[in-house]
This record gives structure tokens, sequence and C-alpha cells, in this order.
């Protein structure tokens, strides 16, 4: 850990516009700011959270997203498209926190308070080299929040290929890393629902979302109520089917 007191802990929010099946979707707008937005502003909302960070590409189509995010008071990286594992290591060795919290700018409808629980669970167990929402799925699809070490980070750094440096963290869960990890669950019953962004019918889905709970960080409690109240949107983008691992 860095210097006495509370451990430094900076969300890092991967971002860019090359997605394939819906480009540009994190700036797209959603109840009246950019998809990106709604994510920089959970961050930011989350009390555990010291620093905030959008690391995105060198590609000439990403300087939209560094604009937003710098007009936005919010610190930026870029770095290789492709390897999104060595963009979080880059922030790691420039901003030398204790850990990261991994988050995904496709996913508006995150909830500052399971960050806030993520990063409070690990300041309170701090042996734990990553700590997740998603290893046991109880909240929707969208409401991911991951935290790994740094130390842990540069570990899985040196050890993972192929897809593993696309999805950052996954190495830690699905190899034998010897990784101390640890899995929360959520007393939900929303886990079948799907609010990330990665379609059309997702893109749908979430205006009618948004425009239902107001523009505001949303609890997750609220989110579940309200496609559970709400079966027409929630059957919006139930068939999109997540890529796989390997896929990319």
């Amino acid at each position: 850990m860095s210097g006495e007191g509370r451990a430094r802990v900076t969300a890092v929010i991967q971002a860019r516009c090359g997605s394939d099946r819906l480009p540009a979707k994190v700036l797209l707008p959603l109840a009246g700011r950019p998809v990106l937005g709604w994510v920089v502003r959970a961050a930011r909302t989350a009390t555990e959270v010291d620093d905030v960070v959008v690391a995105t590409t060198t590609s000439p189509e990403d300087d939209a997203v560094e604009d937003l995010a710098r007009s936005w008071g919010v610190s930026v990286l870029r770095g290789s498209p492709d390897d999104v594992l060595s963009r979080f290591v880059a922030v790691a060795d420039r901003d030398r926190p204790d850990a990261v919290v991994r988050l995904t700018a496709d996913c508006p409808m995150l909830d500052p308070a399971v960050i806030d629980t993520v990063v409070r669970t690990w300041r309170a167990s701090p042996h734990y080299d990553y700590v997740s929402s998603v290893l046991h799925r109880t909240l929707p699809r969208g409401l991911d929040v991951e935290l790994v070490t740094a130390d842990a980070l540069r570990r899985i750094d040196e050890l993972a290929t192929a897809h593993h440096r696309v999805h950052v963290t996954s190495y830690a869960y699905s190899e034998p890393s010897g990784l101390d990890i640890l899995g929360l669950s959520f007393a939900s019953a929303g886990s079948t629902h799907r609010v990330t962004l990665d379609t059309a019918a997702d893109a749908q889905m979430l205006a009618a979302l948004a425009d239902g709970l107001g523009d505001a960080p949303p609890a997750w409690r609220d989110v579940v109520r309200w496609l559970d109240e709400h079966p027409d949107v929630a059957s919006i983008n139930a068939g999109v089917r997540q890529k796989a691992l390997e896929q990319g």
C-alpha cells in the first residue's frame, strides 16, 4: 500500500468508438447526455473512488472520447486499440494507485453504491487481489464492477495472452493464476435483465429505461424494479447474446 492511511483506488473507464456491433456507442445520447457521461458521473459519485481515468485508444476516431472526457475535467490515458490490459497497466504505472476499478463505458446504468460496496469490501480485506460483482452474476448485465490490485494487475500483464488482454481481468478468474479472488452476491432477482449497450436493441431499451428512471445514477434495485414492472421494455433486448470471452 502506498503511504499511510486509506489505500488509493482509481476507477478506470475503458472507452472506444470502434465497436463492431454499434460503432461509437459510448458517444450516443441518452436522456440528454452521452453514454460515456453516465459512466463518468457514476464513478465520480462513488465515494470510495479517489480518481477517475478514461482509458481510450490512440486511434484518431477516439479523439472525440478524449475531448469529451477532458471537457468534464477527467484524466485521459490513450494506448493500444487492441491490448486493453496494457492501457490499465499504463494507468497503474502513471498514477500509482493501490488498486483500480474496471468500468466499461457502455454501462450507463452503473450504480455508485455497487462501486462503493466492491471497493469497501476490498478495503476491509485488502489481502484479496480481485473483488467483483460478476463472478456469480446476481445483478443485471451492465452493472459490472471489478477491482484488481495494482500488483495483481501487473502479474496478470505478465501472464495474459490472446482474449485475456482484451478483457483485462478474465485471466484472474478463468485461469489458475494463484490470485486470491472474491465474488460478491446481491439479493437481486434481476440477473436476467440486460442494461449494457452493444446493439441497437440495447440502445432502444436503455432509452426507455432512462426516460422511466430519470437522468441520475440509478440504484440497482430501481433498475430491477422498473424492468420487472415494464416487461415490454425488458423484452426489447432480451434476445441479445453477449459475446463469448474468446471472441474478444
